[in-house]
């Protein structure tokens, strides 16, 4: 699982270079509407997300290791 919450996490950071980028040359109040809408919520799940994996992966580590 942590693999996962790894490669979502890489992901998220490339599209966030994209995102700072792409404003660069796109600021008008599409860009910002944009970005209000989808990716600020986008971001906040992939966090979110993220950390529920950790919390996953710590809880199936002591279950097997419990099942031992």
């Amino acid at each position: 699982m942590s693999a996962s919450g790894a490669r979502l996490e890489a992901l998220t950071k490339e599209l966030r270079q994209q995102w700072f980028q792409t404003k660069d040359s796109w600021r008008d109040a599409k860009s910002q509407e944009f970005e209000r809408r989808f990716l600020e919520e986008l971001f906040a799940t992939v966090d979110k997300t993220v950390a529920t994996i950790e919390q996953l992966d710590k809880v199936m580590a002591k279950v097997r290791k419990d099942c031992e």
